[in-house]
């Protein structure tokens, strides 16, 4: 930008002699000013812009000037844009004003003042400030377990935005030095959900965009419980998994796979299954196998329905010492009645 403005400030001669030519003529010209400092201006895209400029003298002859072009030459427009106009509010103002301003309106302007004793300039640079906008951001993905995921997030604005990302979990945890790429190696199930992109710079409000990272895993039996139930009642064994995508469950009874018949009903709804047994009857107790399964894997637990006071281990089976003390007394009455 200051090679640009260094490049425009040699052609400034060349542009005031264009201009003098233009003008009326018969007027002395004893000095020309080119050691006047330049005021930035700074304007949102989309404002208006009023650059300012003032005479001594009502009868002097000015014009504005961009780059290699005359905007005006005293009331004469000479610059086709619409948006251009003057800014005259008293004989010795003239500004020039610029609607709906856009980046490529930025750049040195020249406000020239020609009086009878000596030509004066005034320079002004226009920056244009843009607000941050993201153009381009990943679609939502699925990977699995372990995958190195990267996460792209481009944004426009000027000054360049500031990316940062966000995993918008419970944490909410934000990631320290990335901007448009987000590299996440040996991703886990923890880490799926929405990432936030965020680009900010000091113009207008910040632009967020989201996507969705979907981890896919193989099941782990969550919950499982085995119960008592008397016969003649409904009992319900329920059996829980975490996998993604969601688990299909099957169960069994020993080595029998169990259909939804004969007073047996499977109900399966997203991580959850549960085996009802409508009505229980002796034939109905013993082990059964609850068993999740997607395309990453399979897994299975063991759920009892027994008897009430049957004496039931921590892991949820039969314990060894209550089978060998129901053998004993199986044997007792068995030798009782033999003797």
């Amino acid at each position: 930008m200051v090679w640009r403005l260094q490049a425009d400030r040699k052609q400034l001669p060349l542009l005031l002699l264009r201009l003098l030519c233009l003008l009326p003529t018969g007027l002395p010209v004893r000095s020309v000013d080119f050691s006047r400092s330049t005021d930035n201006i700074t304007v949102r895209q989309g404002d208006t812009a009023v650059l300012r400029c003032f005479i001594d003298d009502k009868s002097a002859k000015v014009a504005w000037l961009n780059r290699s072009a005359i905007i005006f030459a005293g009331q004469d427009k000479w610059s086709l844009d619409p948006r251009v106009e003057l800014d005259k509010r008293s004989v010795l103002e003239y500004s020039l004003r610029i609607q709906k301003v856009d980046v490529y309106d930025e750049g040195p302007y020249i406000c020239s003042v020609q009086t009878q004793h000596h030509t004066k300039t005034s320079n002004v640079y226009l920056i244009v400030q843009v607000p941050p906008k993201i153009s381009n951001i990943s679609a939502d993905i699925t990977v699995n377990e372990g995958s190195n995921v990267t996460l792209v997030c481009i944004a426009n604005g000027r000054p360049d935005p500031i990316i940062t990302w966000r995993h918008l979990n419970p944490t909410a945890r934000y990631f320290e030095g990335e901007e448009e790429y987000l590299d996440i190696q040996d991703i886990t199930r923890e880490q799926s959900g929405k990432y936030e992109c965020k680009a900010a710079n000091e113009v207008a409000a910040a632009d967020v965009k989201q996507v969705r990272v979907t981890v896919n895993y193989p099941p782990i039996i969550t919950e499982s419980k085995s119960i008592e139930a008397i016969t003649g009642r409904q009992a319900n064994l329920r059996c829980e998994a975490s996998a993604e995508p969601k688990p299909d469950f099957e169960w069994y009874k020993d080595d029998t796979r169990i259909n939804s018949a004969q007073g047996l009903e499977i109900k399966s709804m997203g991580n959850r299954s549960t085996l009802v047994v409508a009505n229980v009857t002796e034939e109905h107790y013993g082990n059964y196998t609850c068993v999740a399964t997607n395309k990453l894997g399979v897994t299975n637990t063991s759920l009892f329905l027994y008897r009430p006071g049957t004496v039931i281990a921590d892991n949820g089976s039969i314990s060894l010492a209550a089978s060998i003390w129901l053998m004993a007394i199986s044997l007792f009455f068995c030798l009782i009645c033999k003797c």
